[in-house]
């Protein structure tokens, strides 16, 4: 009986020393190293000190791609790597534009606290064209960042919005049945600006309404064989990977227990066959299914018009209501596939501007927002430098300390 006993044991130890091999378990998370606070000081150069708080901006489908050349003493060029993209889920790469807006609030938000003003000028070239692909989207800089000292006197109003950058920028858990209060609300609301408006939803006819569009969006989504193949190969699948590549999707952020994390991964790295397009697709569904099921209210957030502008607009407004929302204790998930423009969403794409949007108007984001029932672990950030590009008159400007 014993010998039995010791040799399952065995068996078990065997077992789970193969899946923390495999899972590579007992590395260091280099790719978890931006969301230090203190990540940055390791940096001489003030640019790269914002831009070190910059990867942390949320962004589509954690693609990260952004591409930022150094010039002169005190400025930056920020523009989108075409080596970086989702052309099945974005075509028109209107979701990785909004994403470089969200790096540039970051951005802003970090620089205030450092001592510096963020002075930017979008589409310092002209707005690069609609069209989705490598070379127009990579063609033109988005934006042109001048960093300037400045004398403080008192602590800056970014502050507050500066700890939030630390927090995770999704949480894909179930919220909790809690509300949002009226004031919170009405502040949340207030960020809007005069090109870009956010409306939060929580009555029970629009959260049905949306609930429903989010949903049935999903469904539409699970069944495209190219987004599913897409979104596959951007799976990380152990720490391995995870340190090879840092963008990108992987288990963490789902408020899994870092246990189940590795055992998963072990077990998708020794037997590739338990993932797969299909396997992801549907466990994308079954997830939307209970978070539309535990979301106390939606956002949108809705632009005049579609241009370039606009967009980046859309994208620096909403990380400054994340921001600001974090702060109150609010947690956030997009939710934007019923948005995304490829032709097997058309239908949904329409229902929801008919319904949802005045004329010449364009929602870019739907968000689910509620104070969620746990917390999640931080995804993975590519390092600062990985997104830099240095000239040969700037060179010296950085150092790693």
């Amino acid at each position: 009986m014993h010998k039995v006993t010791f040799a399952v044991l065995g068996i078990l130890v065997i077992g789970i020393f193969s899946l923390v091999m495999v899972d590579g378990a007992f590395l260091p998370k280099k790719y978890l190293e931006p969301w230090s606070g203190t990540y940055h000081t390791q940096f001489e150069d003030p640019r790269v000190q914002v831009l070190a708080h910059g990867v942390l901006a949320p962004n589509s489908h954690n693609l990260q791609s952004w591409r930022v050349v150094l010039e002169g003493e005190n400025s930056f060029l920020l523009y989108v790597d075409p080596g970086r993209l989702s052309p099945k889920a974005d075509p028109p790469g209107r979701q990785v534009t909004i994403s470089q807006g969200t790096f540039l609030e970051y951005v802003g938000v970090a620089a205030g606290n450092l001592g510096y003003e963020a002075e930017m000028q979008l589409f310092p070239e002209g707005e690069y064209g609609p069209e989705g692909t490598a070379t127009n989207l990579g063609s033109k800089p988005v934006a042109r960042v001048i960093l300037k000292e400045t004398t403080r006197e008192t602590e800056p109003e970014s502050s507050i919005l500066y700890k939030s950058m630390f927090v995770p920028d999704a949480y894909r858990v179930p919220y909790r049945e809690m509300q949002l209060s009226k004031e919170d609300i009405e502040t949340l609301e207030a960020l809007s600006t005069e090109n870009v408006t956010i409306l939060i939803f929580q009555d029970p006819e629009s959260l049905e309404s949306l609930g429903n569009i989010v949903l049935r969006a999903a469904e539409v989504e699970t069944g495209n064989d190219g987004i599913q193949k897409e979104g596959f190969e951007l799976f990380r699948p152990n720490e391995w990977k995870k340190n090879e590549y840092r963008y990108g999707f992987s288990l963490d952020g789902q408020g899994l227990p870092a246990f189940n994390i590795h055992l998963m991964q072990g077990l998708i790295s020794l037997f590739p066959f338990l993932n797969s397009p299909e396997v992801s697709g549907q466990s994308f569904l079954s997830q939307t299914e209970s978070a539309v099921e535990n979301t106390p209210a939606y956002a949108l957030i809705i632009t005049k018009g579609n241009s370039r502008t606009a967009q980046v607009e859309a994208g620096i407004l909403y990380s400054r209501f994340l921001l600001a929302a974090t702060d109150m204790g609010y947690a956030m998930q997009p939710m934007s596939q019923a948005l995304e423009e490829y032709p097997e969403m058309a239908e949904i794409y329409m229902e929801i501007h008919e319904a949802y949007t005045g004329e010449n108007e364009t929602i870019q984001m739907l968000i689910r927002v509620g104070v969620p029932e746990k917390e999640v672990s931080p995804t993975m950030r590519l390092d600062v430098m990985d997104i830099t590009e240095v000239s040969k008159a700037t060179e010296n400007s950085y150092i790693r300390l």
